[in-house]
């Protein structure tokens, strides 16, 4: 079958790879329907050091049950699924707390212990803790939307939770990429009075603004916290979604919370170390947020997907067959491109 697979920085490539198949009791094997690239997948393509036996990519997707272990009791063999980026097994005291993503049987798909989900087909670990059958045929209109409860709806969502989004707050989501476009949804959902966007490309502001956005910053830095305190009044918001995982960004986050507020961070951090750590003590700001556990959110979030009533999957922005992802991983990263879609 086919993959892809990173070797390196920009080194991306669709390779012929052993056909995927069972290996524990617990495992289901799944022919993908529908796969993405994550913004996560970019830093990997920016900094990741050269290896010969390269590393499977992917972590998000849709698709057909082929197989089922003999252990495999709530999924069955012809069922459309939605796949989560971490696999869990659906039991441990974790999984019972929401808390998926810190299994203690589980682990992520695309890290080099389980195959990427960017590929024709993929072995599933903890397969009935893991995978959520969806209540729609494989070529429904709505799998652009389904698709992102399997990453990114979710982790905006837990961006908003994290930052105790609620009726009548202000929130601040800090970056303009896919998951801060669905924190914005997010946000909105759970009832933000004012959404303020800290982004700077206009494709992603337009959206962000159709989404609930009712403000934007586009500064950076000091700027951008003077411009966000001149939106609130002098006092900064309520609810910060950061969403980006960098210093500088996560500085912005801490700086434009109000005293007593809330940081949601979801971007994957990029540092050791975490800036601002005097102001969010002396402000009493929480800092909370992590790996999102978006296979408990799923069922909370699935009726808006199925209503109609949010559209996270306008967030792609580009369809690519498996030839074409890593043409998919270059738009990307050069900003051409919000989040591309692959049908294999």
């Amino acid at each position: 079958m086919r993959a892809t697979v990173m070797f390196g920085a920009g080194d991306v490539r669709i390779e012929n790879v052993p056909d995927a198949r069972l290996i524990e009791p617990t495992d289901a094997l799944v022919a993908v329907t529908r796969a993405c690239i994550c913004g996560s997948d970019l830093w990997p393509y920016r900094t990741l050091g050269h290896s010969d036996i390269g590393r499977r990519m992917g972590h998000e997707a849709i698709g057909v049950v082929e197989a089922v272990g003999a252990d495999v009791r709530s999924i069955k063999v012809g069922d459309v699924v939605v796949m989560p980026f971490a696999y869990s097994d659906g039991t441990c005291i974790f999984c019972h707390e929401g808390l998926q993503t810190s299994c203690i049987h589980g682990g992520f798909f695309g890290t080099g212990v389980v195959d990427g989900a960017q590929a024709e087909a993929l072995r599933v670990p903890q397969a009935d803790g893991t995978l959520f059958v969806l209540p729609v045929g494989k070529d429904d209109a709505l799998m652009p939307s389904l698709l992102t409860l399997s990453d990114v709806m979710g982790t905006g969502h837990h961006a908003a939770v994290a930052a105790r989004v609620g009726p009548g707050k202000t929130a601040a989501v800090v970056g303009d990429g896919a998951v801060g476009l669905c924190g914005v949804i997010a946000a909105r959902r759970l009832g933000a009075e004012q959404i303020i966007l800290l982004g700077r490309h206009a494709d992603r502001i337009a959206l962000a603004r159709e989404f609930g956005a009712t403000d934007v910053v586009s500064e950076r830095g000091d700027e951008a916290v003077e411009r966000v305190r001149e939106l609130t009044d002098g006092f900064g918001v309520h609810s910060v979604l950061e969403c980006v995982g960098l210093e500088q960004s996560m500085l912005t986050a801490l700086s434009i919370a109000r005293p007593g507020g809330a940081v949601g961070r979801v971007g994957v951090p990029q540092d050791d170390t975490m800036r601002g750590s005097q102001p969010a003590f002396y402000n009493n700001v929480t800092v909370s947020g992590g790996p999102a556990p978006v296979r408990a959110y799923i069922e909370e979030l699935l009726p808006d997907v199925l209503e109609g009533r949010i559209e996270p999957g306008r967030v792609f922005d580009r369809v690519a067959r498996l030839d074409e992802v890593p043409d998919g991983y270059r738009a990307m990263n050069e900003r051409e491109a919000i989040k591309v879609m692959i049908e294999p």
